[in-house]
Order: structure tokens, then sequence, then C-alpha cells
């Protein structure tokens, strides 16, 4: 039977677990191993089960589960060291930092895939990948990158075997509400647009969806 409705569960996480919050929506934890030990520790089973994605494991937490930790001091405290460590690494200088003033303030990367994790399932080969390990590396390295590309409606295929021995493709829908995905907004909470004037008299209007990487948005 076919879903008439999706609908994306975001639990309500206790005080003391806030800073989950921000270690989940942050991609750098796609290569920080120390985050992913720590996203394991909450609960190995719901983590494992979720294909290690972080937004579907949250939701996936049984809420008794979420008010035990919130008292394990143990765990808040290894939380909270790696709530530093992202701060830390967010706002210190790293290598572009020592060039100087003289150095580009900001630097934009078009392309039209970023291989960042196959939790964000927007690209389809090398060159995406190429792209992801760029931002990633920038992120590392300091550089004031922002990474400009397109929201597909549909990710990558995935592929299976029909009895006959065929290749069958499924093109999954993308929910960004079901991503490490973040809409940005005006000052007035309203959604940002950008609207290009295309041939026949049209305009295309589009909302602008942020993939925090580490530094790089």
């Amino acid at each position: 039977m076919r879903a008439i409705r999706r609908f994306t569960v975001r639990p309500v996480l206790p005080d003391s677990l806030r800073p989950l919050e921000d270690l989940v929506t942050n991609l750098r934890w796609s290569w920080h191993p120390e985050t992913q030990d720590l996203f394991e520790a909450v609960d190995a089973q719901a983590w494992a089960a979720s294909h290690n994605d972080p937004v579907r494991f949250l939701g996936a937490i049984p809420a008794e589960r979420l008010g035990t930790l919130g008292r394990d001091k143990r765990f808040i405290k290894r939380l909270e060291l790696a709530r530093a460590d992202l701060d830390e690494y967010l706002t210190g200088n790293r290598w572009y930092q020592s060039l100087g003033d003289d150095a580009p303030r900001s630097i934009a990367y078009f392309s039209p895939e970023f291989g960042i994790t196959a939790v964000l399932p927007q690209y389809s080969g090398g060159l995406g990948i190429l792209a992801g390990d760029h931002l990633k590396s920038a992120s590392d390295l300091g550089v004031p990158i922002v990474g400009v590309g397109l929201l597909y409606r549909h990710g990558y295929f995935r592929q299976s075997l029909s009895r006959e021995g065929w290749q069958q493709e499924r093109y999954p829908v993308i929910d960004p509400d079901e991503l490490p995905l973040t809409l940005l907004r005006e000052p007035d909470d309203a959604p940002v647009k950008v609207s290009i004037d295309v041939p026949g008299g049209l305009t295309l209007v589009a909302h602008v969806w942020v993939a925090q990487v580490g530094r790089v948005p």
C-alpha cells in the first residue's frame, strides 16, 4: 500500500541533551569518529538500525532512554566535551587564518552535486565525492568556502535485480525535513527566496536549504 503522507519525528530533548541537536545537524560527524561513537553510546541498536543517519536515529530513541541519559552525569559530561570540541573546531584559527587579511574573505564553490555522506544522497559518482571531500578539507583548513549546489527531488537511484535478472532502479523521493538541512530564513522568519527570470516570461523561485559541513555552509 502506498503511503498517503509521511511524517518526520523530531524528539523534544531534555535541556541537558540539547547539544545533541548541534552535533546531529553539523555534518562534521560524518568524518569525525568520536562524534559517531557518542551517537552509538546513546543507543547502539538504534544507531545501527538507522544506518548511521543521525536525524532518523534521534527520532527512533524512546523517551525513556532520553530521560535516562538526561540524568546520566557521565554521559552529560561526555556530551558537553563533544559540544565544546565542535565549538572550538568551528571558531578556532586554522591554516587559512594564518594567511592574513589579504586572503579572500569568502569563496563560492559551485557544483551540481556534493558527496558528503550517504545520509544526504545528492551525488551519484566520483565527481560528487570529490566535491564533498573539497568541502571537508576546506572546513578542516579553515578556508571560508560556501558550497552552492542543487537540492534534487530525487537522489541517486537504488538498484535491485528482478527475478529474471534485469536491473531495476528506484528513485526515492527526498524530503528535506528528513535530512540534516535547515531552511534559510529572513530576519522576520520568512523563508529566503531566490528569483530567476527564465525564457517565456516566467520566473523561477527557489528556497535555500543549508547543510552545515563543519565550518562550511
